[in-house]
């Protein structure tokens, strides 16, 4: 815990002052992040920053669950599409598809779920068109 302030002293140099003797015991030399940009640096200001951010590292959604099995899975459409090989689309393609699978069996909270498995041979021919295409 860190010291009280001693009256008479001024704010600004009783932090200047722990700062420095903190940097002296080298609290600062491996903090997670070190010579990286901040990550929002150039992102329009949000109140619910900090908020969002302690979401998204806990791993909730702000979603509910239907809408986040919607969304994860045209991610993951999207990435099989794009996978540099035949055999990791058919695994983005197997891992969403048992998601949904359990999705169907057991339908989460929320709106409907309005999914069905991919067709897996389908989804890779328009993955080889896509790429004779461009």
């Amino acid at each position: 815990m860190t010291e009280r302030k001693p009256p008479g002293v001024s704010f600004e140099s009783f932090v200047d002052r722990q700062i420095r003797e903190a940097a002296d015991r080298g609290d600062f030399a491996r903090l997670p992040g070190l010579g990286k940009p901040l990550a929002s640096l150039d992102a329009p200001y949000d109140e619910l920053w900090w908020i969002k951010g302690k979401l998204h590292r806990e791993g909730f959604s702000p979603l509910p669950p239907s809408l986040a099995l919607r969304k994860e899975a045209e991610d993951a459409h999207e990435a099989a599409l794009t996978a540099p090989t035949e055999g990791r689309a058919r695994a983005v393609l197997a891992e969403i598809n048992e998601k949904i699978r359990t999705a169907l069996r057991r339908p989460p909270p929320g709106p409907p779920l309005h999914l069905t498995e991919f067709d897996v041979e389908a989804v890779l021919a328009q993955r080889l068109s896509r790429r004779r295409e461009g």
